[in-house]
Formats: structure tokens, C-alpha cells, sequence
């Protein structure tokens, strides 16, 4: 089998809805929507080795230190693993004051006491009831016409006013969910939702949850918005009820569809840390709540440090979070591109001036800082990247700032190593360079022993004593100034004629014995252009190292 030339013989355009007058595209997000985690169930049912109850307790804990107040702790229905685990944590008051938990159960009557019972005891639970509705699974699964399908919901109703009637001790809260929604007939749907509604009588004080899923997500994300601005429009009593949406990633975009579901009328949104889900996956609730974040809007959930998170979660999932994943992935907070180092070091450099928090770093939507990382990850290096990030890592590991053109002559030399070495380079691996190329003096042919300087009217004297080509020598040289003696000492001894075209100097670090950075930049006869460097804790020391240091790049 191959790829169709002509795939609409195969496959159709979904179907436009008819919204007239959709408001959903003028909408901002100014609030956090609840959260539901179906992490420790629909995103327990989908790994290969569903989690034990250490793992499931473990994740719990963590979803609860995040912030979340309603969770999905499974499908008690599903056996004796997930009933066990749940009236675990109801029995050891494992489940805080302000966390509700949440199971769901199909529209049958065991399974739906079962649910229950997994409950009992707890001060406050939601029980959530589904059955599919679109006309596929009417057709192909069921072989039910409307009727039939409308009657499964209106007994799953029933069995949940019944159930909560026969344990009153617990506060019962009520979900229903037109399973694939998504695909399903909007009147339909509402029509279903209305028949619960009318067993259930839910008020605006004690609303009754419907989650309206993309079981299957079948069309672009501004559909669904229209189907939930639609749904929400021509819901008879909308304000008794709270709606959820429940977007998969089938295509690629159950964020932007839950994004633009929640500007369309919903209330509420569930999902897993980052995606987890059978095929594609959930929704990530990390995204999403990370891009209001980015937008100025109190998301209502901590991921402060989220190494941590990502760790807890690879460990119960036993699946790796993907290195590009929005936020948490561990290169997301990366530039190897030399543009974008260089923009990234300027950004930071600018932030250190401003005299507000207003964040604006190029490449980067959020503080790193902001979720726990550190500003030392944010540059790494390799055959591609700049002078910009070459620097930024020396600056950020060493403390040291090379002006701009010695920057670009040592990234040749980075460069260079890198595609020797086919692999990212490290801080250590670029420091060791920089100490190659400019600081280390053995096998090179000018060494500093000592040195010492006279005036002599408005000339200054450099009396030095070196190792040159491995012979020790006393050297000396007039100058207007110490390092114009030292070049003149060094040509009189046989080294290089040079001139001096630029230097800098600073402290490293802060504090009264801190070490000085002086950086020179000489040019010879030929017009060839010389890099020095030189540390010491004397300034003056620093610069006659960094003129021997250009020399030596002779």
C-alpha cells in the first residue's frame, strides 16, 4: 500500500459548523480555567506498564504539590488495581482538604456502583458517566440509532442520582461526557447533555459538569472552538452547567484546541503532564498553563521547579519527556545557532540595565529561572554556533568578557574543534581551549618570569625577564607606557613588530583580591591581527601577559 494521489476518494473535509456569528476569535484569556489531571487514568491506561500503587501515590502527591484541586484517580470499574488504589487514598486521608478526586465509569449500572463504592467515605468526589454518541460508533460499535443512545445516557442519570442517594455522607458531584463529541452531531449532543441535566437537576449553585471531548481529534483547533462556543450558545440552562473540554492530539494540536475551546465558553480543561495519552496523547496541561503564564495570567498551577516534575513523571510513566517539549524538554532553553546565542547574550546584557521585570529575551518566551533552570544551560556550543554563544559561556563559567572581535577570532578556534570533535562542546571544553589558545605558556615561545618598570621622564621602562624559545633572557624596552615598553622589548629580542589597536580590562568577580582580565588586540607589519589574553592579580601583571599572549598568537 502506498499514499493516495487522490486522497479524498478516502478520506473527506470535515464539516464546517454553523456559527454565524462566532465570538470566540475576539477573546482574550484573562482567568485559569479549572484543571482536571487524568494523569492516573487516562494517562495510566495508555502506558505499556501501567503504574503500581507507589508509582500512582507518588504521582498523586506531585499533582497535588502543583496545585491541582480536581483529579482523576482512575477507573475502579476497570478492577481490583485502580478500586484498591482509590479506597487507599480515601481510607488513609491521603486526599487534602480542597482536592476532590474524580473516577469515571461507563453508562452501565455495576460499573457505576462500583464507582461509587470506590468512593465511599470521601467528603467530596465527581463521578464521571460516558457513552459515545457520534453516528460512527452508533453505526459500527453499537449498531444503536439515536433512541437507544440517548436512553444509555438517561439510565447512566439515573444510576447516578440513585447511587449518591444510597451514600449521602460523601458530597457527589456529577460529570457527563457525549463521548466523541467531536465527531457527533452538535444538536445531538446537546440533546443527550439536556435528558442528563433533566434527571440530575443541576443549579447554578451545584452545576453538573459536561465534558465535551475530541475523543478522536478529527479537525482543526477553530472547529472545535466553534463546536463549544455552539454547544455553550444553545445548551438550554448553560449556567447549571460547567463545560470541560477533554482534547486528544491526534492531529497535532490538542492544545491550541483546548486553547481556543476555553476563549469559545468552557470552564474547565483536562489533561496530562506534558501529553501523555493513548496514540498521541492528551492534552499537555504544562503547555498550556505555561502559555497563559507567558501572557500575564496567574495559571493557578506551580511548576516552579520543573526538573522535578519532568523527573516524577518519567519515573511513574516510565517515558521520557521529549527533548523539544514546550517548557519542560532540556534544549528548549538552548540556542546552538550563532544568531540566536548572540541575540539570547544581548537580551540578557539588556535585562541587567532595564529598571523594571518586564521580560524580553530573544528566543526565549519565559524566564528559564522562572520554572528552576539555570541561565548556564541556555548557550551550549557546537559546529554551528557563534561568537555569541562562545562568549556567553566563558562570561557565564569564568566571568570572562572578551570584546567583540576577539570574540570572533576565538570562535573560529571553538569552531574548529568542534567538527574535529563531531560533538557539543561543554564549558570545560571551551575553557581549556581559551587557556590553549591564549593563557597556557609552556610550549610557547614567549614565558613571563618577572618584571619590573622604571620612568624615565615621560618614557616608562619594562625590565623583563622571560624565557624565550626556551632560553632564559633579560629583556628591556622604552615606551610611553607599559605595554608599548613591552612590545618594544620584545621586538628588540627578536619578536614580533606590533602596534596596538585596541585594549580592555575588568575584575572577576568582586572583593579586594579578585583576579584582572586585560584583553589586547595587536597588529603587526603585515597588517595580521593578534589576540591576547592575560590573569593576574595585578592589572599591570594582566596586561604584560596579554601582550606576551599576542605574541606568542605571532
Amino acid at each position: 500500500m502506498t499514499m493516495l494521489t487522490d486522497p479524498s476518494v478516502k478520506y473527506s473535509a470535515f464539516p464546517q459548523v454553523p456559527l454565524s456569528h462566532r465570538e470566540w476569535p475576539g477573546r482574550v484569556t484573562t482567568k485559569a480555567p479549572i484543571w482536571l489531571s487524568t494523569d492516573l487514568r487516562d494517562g495510566n491506561q495508555s502506558l505499556i506498564d501501567p503504574m503500581d500503587a507507589e508509582k500512582k501515590t507518588r504521582f498523586f502527591d506531585l499533582l497535588v504539590k502543583c496545585g491541582f484541586k480536581e483529579i482523576e484517580v482512575g477507573f475502579p470499574a476497570s478492577g481490583a488495581t485502580d478500586f484498591d488504589y482509590i479506597q487507599g487514598l480515601v481510607r488513609g486521608g491521603r486526599i487534602p482538604e480542597g482536592v476532590t478526586p474524580q473516577v469515571l465509569t461507563q453508562s452501565r449500572a455495576d460499573l457505576i456502583r462500583t464507582s461509587f463504592d470506590s468512593l465511599e467515605g470521601a467528603k467530596t468526589a465527581i463521578v464521571h458517566v460516558y457513552n459515545a454518541v457520534s453516528p460512527a460508533w452508533r453505526r459500527i460499535v453499537f449498531g444503536m440509532e439515536m433512541p437507544e443512545i440517548k436512553g444509555i445516557a438517561v439510565e447512566g442519570a439515573k444510576q447516578l442520582r440513585d447511587n449518591a442517594a444510597r451514600l449521602p455522607q460523601t458530597n457527589w458531584r456529577f460529570q457527563y461526557s457525549p463521548e466523541t463529541f467531536s465527531t457527533a452531531e452538535l444538536d445531538f449532543s446537546i440533546e443527550c447533555c439536556e435528558a442528563v441535566m433533566q434527571i440530575l437537576q443541576p443549579t447554578p449553585e451545584n452545576p453538573i459538569i459536561l465534558n465535551l471531548p475530541a475523543t478522536v481529534e478529527a479537525s482543526t483547533a477553530n472547529i472545535y472552538a466553534d463546536q463549544i462556543e455552539y454547544f455553550c450558545k444553545n445548551l438550554p440552562n448553560r449556567d447549571r452547567a460547567i463545560i470541560s473540554l477533554h482534547t486528544h492530539n491526534d492531529r497535532g494540536t490538542g492544545v491550541a484546541a483546548a486553547e481556543l475551546g476555553l476563549l469559545a465558553g468552557a470552564d474547565r480543561v483536562e489533561g496530562c503532564l506534558f501529553g501523555n495519552g493513548e496514540r498521541t496523547g492528551n492534552t499537555c496541561l504544562v503547555t498550556i498553563a505555561l502559555n497563559m503564564y507567558t501572557q500575564g495570567v496567574d495559571p493557578q498551577l506551580d511548576f516552579s521547579n520543573i526538573d522535578e516534575v519532568i523527573q516524577t513523571v518519567e519515573y511513574c510513566n516510565n517515558l521520557p519527556v521529549h527533548p523539544r517539549h514546550p517548557y519542560g524538554g532540556e534544549l528548549v532553553y538552548t540556542a546552538f545557532s550563532g544568531s540566536h546565542q548572540d541575540a539570547i547574550k544581548k537580551g540578557f546584557a539588556a535585562r541587567e540595565r532595564q529598571n523594571d521585570e518586564r521580560w524580553e529575551v530573544p528566543y526565549l518566551p519565559i524566564d528559564p529561572a522562572d520554572l528552576g533552570r539555570s541561565y548556564e544551560a541556555v548557550i551550549r556550543v557546537n559546529s554551528q554556533s557563534g561568537k555569541g554563544g562562545v562568549a556567553w559561556v566563558l562570561e557565564q563559567d569564568k566571568g570572562l568578557k572578551l570584546p567583540k572581535k576577539m570574540q570572533a577570532s576565538f570562535s573560529h578556534v571553538v569552531q574548529a574543534l568542534a567538527d574535529e570533535t563531531s560533538r557539543e562542546l561543554g564549558a570545560e571544553d571551551i575553557w581549556h581551549a581559551f587557556e590553549r589558545q591564549y593563557l597556557t605558556t609552556e610550549a610557547k615561545r614567549f614565558q613571563l618570569v618577572d618584571w619590573s618598570e622604571t620612568h624615565s621622564g615621560a618614557d616608562r621602562i619594562f625590565a623583563g625577564k622571560l624565557t624565550i624559545d626556551g632560553t632564559p633572557r633579560s629583556v628591556s624596552g622604552r615606551g610611553n607606557g607599559l605595554m608599548s615598553s613591552v612590545i618594544a622589548a620584545l621586538s628588540e629580542s627578536g619578536g614580533p613588530v606590533m602596534d596596538i589597536v585596541d585594549y580592555s580590562e575588568h575584575a572577576i568577580g568582586q572583593g579586594s583580591n579578585v583576579q584582572a582580565a586585560a584583553y589586547v588586540e595587536c597588529r603587526t607589519a603585515d597588517g595580521k591581527s593578534l589576540f591576547g589574553c592575560g590573569l593576574d592579580t595585578d592589572v599591570a601583571t594582566a596586561s604584560v601577559r596579554a601582550i606576551l599572549s599576542a605574541a606568542n598568537g605571532a
